[in-house]
Formats: structure tokens, sequence, C-alpha cells
């Protein structure tokens, strides 16, 4: 490849083309307000639970030291406990939250949120410890014994505990480096056993639950709230659907060595409400790892009768569709995500994607509605002979009157990029602008790897595109 990628396929259509009626429903905005009122409510949980600590007389016993320590420790619990289950209630894949912010953004709230929480717990800990100790003629290790073996709930609480410590820890970055998705997803799904089990022993005996009957009200209904969610829409919802759709494999085929096409067919799919650029998490109920589900995109659109998923071997799950038969049954969860049609605010349209990242933006060029010139999709890959789904992209790109643009070669080494080494000295920003000239007046589209897709995006940015116009969804875990 020379120093500038290169146009693989570009054809101009008929005129008459463009001016054809869209043949898919538009995906309905999400009302802004959904993602306020969200927000608004959790600072409002939060200024609530403190206001009962305020109110069961937690500033009047900061006083002394004995008094002082319990009193922090229960406004640390009382927090802690209020972000834990919102942490619950922002993965419980509510609708109305899900389409608000999209799986990226949740996932990052919901870290932020686990880590903050887990804090203030082992604070709560340690502080109602050294109060009642500080207190009690017991000695510290009394008091602790004191508290597991005669306190109602607490031996609940120190399961629930050892279970978040569990997936706190294999939650850092270093630790989940190390672990197969396989084995992470088994171990995050205790984060929900270790709220079940820490929690019951401040709804039977803290002093701020149990202070008035709006507060027991209110925590006995958010613990609910939180239950209930995660049984309706992680649980009830995707047995319901799969039951629903009756959906069954139809085809496996090998796009390559390492990347597998599966196509699920079913009932009434169109009632899904699935879109390009949307993944599911897929279950395939073929034997052993049934019952772990793996996101994956839609890598072509959906046009009611069918679904289809293409996804590269990198772990045992995805290496699995390669041996899935035709007839399996098929578990879903989803639609989920906000890369599509629906957060569109442009007529021109980027779509940039690295290697299996392009199976959501083939899609997306399948379904948007253009005109020619209106949709350019860059393609960066290791060869250009062993591109995913090339001929589809370039029959696609033919038939719209899209521009495609295939970028191989090697990853540039030591610098964060979206381009490969064969690009020269060419600069991310000035590449992107000499493929298209008005990227600013375009929405970026972005798929891939965490490290590519923050180059391509603070590449867009930088060549004027404002980041509201920015669109991805991170899939690292």
């Amino acid at each position: 490849m020379s120093t500038t990628p290169q146009v693989i396929e570009q054809q101009r259509p008929a005129a008459s083309r463009a001016d054809r009626a869209p043949t898919v429903p538009a995906v309905p905005q999400t009302p802004r307000w959904w993602r306020d009122a969200a927000g608004a409510l959790t600072w409002l949980s939060l200024l609530f639970v403190v206001a009962l600590w305020v109110g069961g007389g937690g500033l009047q016993d900061l006083g002394a030291v004995g008094t002082g320590l319990t009193s922090l420790g229960r406004v640390t619990g009382l927090v802690a406990s209020d972000l834990l289950l919102i942490q619950v209630l922002l993965m419980a894949r509510i609708p109305a939250v899900e389409r608000s912010y999209g799986q990226d953004e949740l996932a990052r709230r919901h870290r932020l949120v686990g880590f903050t929480s887990f804090n203030l717990m082992l604070a709560h800990i340690v502080l109602i410890t050294l109060g009642y100790a500080a207190t009690s003629p017991a000695s510290l290790w009394g008091t602790i014994v004191d508290f597991v073996v005669n306190y109602p709930g607490m031996l609940l609480a120190v399961a629930g505990t050892v279970a978040l410590v569990a997936v706190v820890v294999t939650s850092v970055k270093a630790a989940r480096a190390r672990l197969r998705y396989e084995s992470w997803h088994l171990i995050h799904l205790y984060a929900y056993l270790g709220a079940g089990l820490a929690l019951p022993h401040q709804l039977w005996t803290g002093k701020e639950f149990l202070s008035s009957p709006v507060s027991t009200v209110f925590w006995w209904g958010l613990y609910a709230a939180a239950a209930g969610s995660v049984l309706l829409y992680r649980v009830g919802l995707p047995v319901y659907r799969s039951w629903r759709h009756r959906l069954v494999v139809t085809d496996v085929r090998a796009e390559s060595p390492s990347v597998t096409t599966v196509v699920i067919g079913g009932r009434d799919l169109d009632r899904l409400g699935a879109r390009a650029g949307q993944f599911f998490q897929w279950r395939f109920l073929d034997g052993p790892g049934a019952t772990r589900a793996h996101p994956y995109s839609l890598s072509a659109a959906p046009d009611g009768r069918s679904l289809r998923i293409t996804a590269a071997h990198l772990g045992d799950g995805s290496a699995a569709l390669a041996r899935v038969k035709p007839g399996t049954r098929v578990m879903v969860e989803g639609p989920y995500g906000r890369l599509h049609a629906g957060v569109r605010t442009r007529r021109k349209v980027l779509l940039m994607a690295s290697g299996i990242g392009v199976t959501p933006m083939r899609a997306l060029l399948e379904e948007l509605d253009q005109r020619p010139g209106d949709v350019t999709l860059i393609y960066r890959c290791r060869h250009e002979d062993t591109a995913i789904l090339r001929q589809e992209l370039v029959g696609l790109a033919s038939a719209k009157g899209a521009r495609l643009f295939l970028v191989p070669g090697r990853r540039r080494q030591g610098v964060e990029s979206w381009l490969p080494e064969s690009a020269g000295d060419l600069d991310d920003v000035s590449a992107l602008r000499q493929l298209v000239p008005d990227v600013a007046d375009h929405d970026v589209y972005l798929c891939g790897s965490a490290g590519w897709m923050t180059a391509a995006g603070r590449a867009a940015q930088a060549a004027g595109v404002p980041p509201r116009h920015v669109h991805l969804e991170r899939f690292s875990y």
C-alpha cells in the first residue's frame, strides 16, 4: 500500500435510486430527558439517604470518638448500599436506561459506581467495628466475633462481602487481562449474590432503615426494584423473547479459518425491534457453555426473517461458533446498543472500523438511508486479501453509491494511531481529511479495539467533528 489509504470500490448508481423511500422504519429518537431523569433520581436517592443519617442524629454523634466512628460508619454504609443497588439497576438491562445511555456508557458508569461503592463498604466495615470497639468492654477481636455471631444477617453479610471482593479484584484491569472472558463473566455474576447477601443485615437492624415508615418503604422498595429488574429484564424477558420467536440456527459458514458467520431464523423477528449496528447477548443451547452469554453484533441488517452474526475466534465462546450445528436452539438478550441509525443527526455519515469491528458497520452500510456519496466506510485490516466480508462490502458500496476505503497493514507500534505502519509519516488527522475532506460535516460511527477507537475518535474530533456526533460501542470487559 502507498502512504495513503486506497479506495477499493466506488460506484455511483442512477440518481433515481436515492429518491426511493427507505424500506427500514426509522429508529425512534430517545428523549434526552430520560437520561437527565435517571441522573437526577440517582442524586436524589443519595441525598435522601444522607438526610436519613442526619435525621437520625448522625451529626450530633460526631462529638465523641466512639459514637463519631460509628456514625461515620453508618453514613458510609448507607451511601455504599444505595450505590450498590444503583449499580445493579445500571446493568439490569432496563430498556429506558439502556436506550438512554447505551451499554458502553452504562458499563463505564457501572464500573465507577462499583468501585466507589466497594471502597465505601470497606470504610463502613472498619469504622463501625472501631466505633463499637471504642464503646465496648470487649476487645477489637471480641467485637468482631460479637458482630458476626450475634447480630442478625451478619453471617450473610460476611459471605456477601467475600463475593463482592472476588468481583472487584477480578475487575481490576491487570486481573481482567489474565482472565478468559468466560471465567470473568462467571465470577462477575457473583456481584448479584454479593448484593443479595450483604444488604439484608441493614434492612433488619440498621437504624436508618427502621427509623420511620418512609425510610423502611424506601429501602425495601429500592431493594425490590433492583431484584425485580434483574429478574424481569435479565431473566424473564430473554426467556420470553427466545420462546416467542423460536430462534434456531439455520446456517453456519466459515468466512476464514478464524472467522465464522451464523444465521439465526425464527418467527416474527421484525417484532424484536433490532436495528443494524446493535448487538445481542447470545446463548447457543448446544451443551457445555450454553449458560454463558456472549455479545455479538449483527453483521447484516435485520430483514424480519433472520438475524446474522459474524465473529472472530478470539476466545472459547467465539471459537465454538464454528462447531454450532443448524437446528441448535438459541436464547438471546437484546437488542442492545446505540450504534444505530437512531442516533444519526446528519445526512452524511462516516463509518470507521478495525478488524472484526467491521461487522456492525457492514450492517449499517446496508441499512442506512442514503443518497450516493452520503456514506463513507473506512476499514482498517491486517491484510487486504483477508479483509472480513470484503466482497459483501464492495457489493454494498457499489449498490448504495457509498465510498469504501480499505486501509491494510500492521498497526503502528509504540503510538496510538488508527493508521497502519505503511501510512509512513502521514498523521491521523491529515489522513482522515485526505480521505474525507468534509469530515467535520459527518456523523462518525466507530467500532474496533479500544485503543484504535480512541485514536480514531481523537482524530475525528481534531478534524472538526463535535464529540456529540461521534458514536461508538466498546466490548472490552
